[in-house]
């Protein structure tokens, strides 16, 4: 979890500095430091930033840039992601290093202007697992956020000659849910949570994509969880397509939010706490970090 996401005056210590400001580093964490600037030089004033650990596919910071184009983050050891977007421009990413009190230059980062992006050939794309991540974050009632993932899930792009027309399948095992608290993980099974012996699959199928310029698109939709189906907007960023490293093999990746509500799919956090169980928060942050890969040399079955 990030320790800070701001930037302070601080006369004495440990710190991450960038153009004489200051980020308290506390013990046995790093720094991270980024000027975002537009192609003319310029601060870019609310350019988004996350960054995710490598070793576990985690959001652990996440934020706007300041209206000087600066972003500071206090930062456990690690190998971490840094992606940076901004509308209508490149989205920039790359790998960090982060040591234990140290702190990374803070390196200026020039953002380019977007070029018409090159959308997926269409076809059958399908999500490649060990590149794919679906997360979720949820406010513990009286404590801190609890972050969980999804460790097995399934699911393709049908990418469609005119894209809006494509469509996107996610089929979800709800009983993979892990938050790294074996008790709270057996809890959200069980039947007060997503009944999963009732209930085994959390299902997303699209109905269709919405262009919002630049690099964004919204995933209209309807999700599938313990029982019932609601519309849901994923706002997806699409980070492009490349060679995947072999002949035949092409990738294309993206990352998408949405903000769900737990009581609209009959979660019923409020009477577990009249019954005096400590539970997550009704709202629910979901974010899929995909990679999904097309060989043209096969012929997959299309999603269901």
């Amino acid at each position: 979890m990030a320790l800070a996401l701001l930037r302070r005056w601080l006369p004495q210590g440990a710190s991450a500095t960038a153009a004489g400001l200051s980020l308290p580093l506390p013990p046995g964490a790093g720094g991270l430091g980024r000027e975002i600037v537009d192609p003319m030089g310029s601060p870019m004033a609310s350019a988004e930033v996350t960054v995710t650990a490598l070793d576990s596919h985690r959001v652990t910071a996440a934020g706007t840039t300041d209206p000087y184009g600066f972003f500071l983050a206090a930062l456990p050891p690690g190998r971490y992601s840094l992606l940076v977007s901004a509308q209508g421009l490149q989205p920039h990413q790359e790998t960090v290093e982060i040591a234990a009190g140290t702190a990374a230059p803070t390196e200026r980062v020039w953002l380019q202007p977007g070029r018409a992006q090159e959308l997926p050939p269409p076809g059958t794309w399908l999500f490649d697992p060990p590149h794919t991540a679906i997360r979720f974050i949820a406010k513990h009632v009286g404590m801190a956020h609890v972050h969980g993932r999804f460790e097995r899930f399934q699911g393709g792009i049908q990418i469609a000659q005119e894209v809006t027309d494509s469509k996107v399948h996610v089929r979800i095992d709800a009983s993979s849910i892990t938050t790294g608290n074996t008790t709270r993980d057996n809890h959200l099974r069980s039947g007060d949570f997503l009944d999963v012996e009732r209930y085994p699959y959390i299902d997303f199928t699209s109905t269709r994509f919405a262009y919002r310029g630049g690099s964004k698109w919204t995933l209209q939709g309807s999700l599938t969880m313990h029982g019932v189906s609601r519309s849901v907007n994923l706002d997806t960023t699409y980070l492009g397509t490349v060679n995947g490293g072999y002949a035949e093999e092409l990738r294309c990746a993206a990352l998408a939010t949405a903000e769900l509500h737990r009581e609209d799919y009959t979660l019923n956090w409020r009477s577990m706490l009249a019954r005096g169980i400590a539970v997550v928060g009704p709202t629910v942050q979901l974010e899929l970090d995909i990679q999904a890969m097309y060989r043209t040399h096969d012929t997959p079955t299309p999603p269901k």
